[in-house]
């Protein structure tokens, strides 16, 4: 019987993210942002648990990705909308990049992960804008 796994986060983006994009929308120049806010709030789920991450999202919600913690090699974080949620982006073994945007409760987010990661990935992980 292994370790039972206990979810930390589940839900989609922080709602403010959806409510700043249409502002922007009403201008012509916006509407693109709009538009992936709009996708975001349908489809975007993160699940976080003390093993592993799950993204779910793309067209439909149809995309998954799962990482555990011992791929994480570096973590930056950027606040958003005031520091209210926050864009995140993982760096993982061989380089690849996993991006979650519009975390809502990011930097309690980010301590959570950054507790789980290795002490290599605890040291160069850190937030650009404070």
């Amino acid at each position: 019987m292994g370790i039972r796994e206990e979810v930390f986060y589940e839900g989609g983006p922080h709602i403010g993210d959806l409510i700043f994009n249409i502002l922007i929308g009403l201008t012509v120049i916006g509407l693109p942002l709009t538009v992936g806010a709009v996708i975001r709030a349908l489809w975007l789920r993160f699940r976080i648990t003390n093993r592993r991450l799950s993204v779910t999202g793309g067209w439909m919600g149809r995309d998954r990705t799962d990482v555990v913690y011992s791929e994480i090699r570096k973590i930056v974080t950027v606040p958003r909308g005031f520091g209210l949620w926050g864009d995140m982006v993982l760096t993982l073994e061989g380089g690849s990049r996993l991006e979650l945007r519009a975390v809502p409760q990011f930097r309690e987010v980010y301590n959570y992960i950054q507790e789980h990661l290795s002490p290599d990935a605890q040291q160069v992980s850190g937030s650009l804008g404070q």
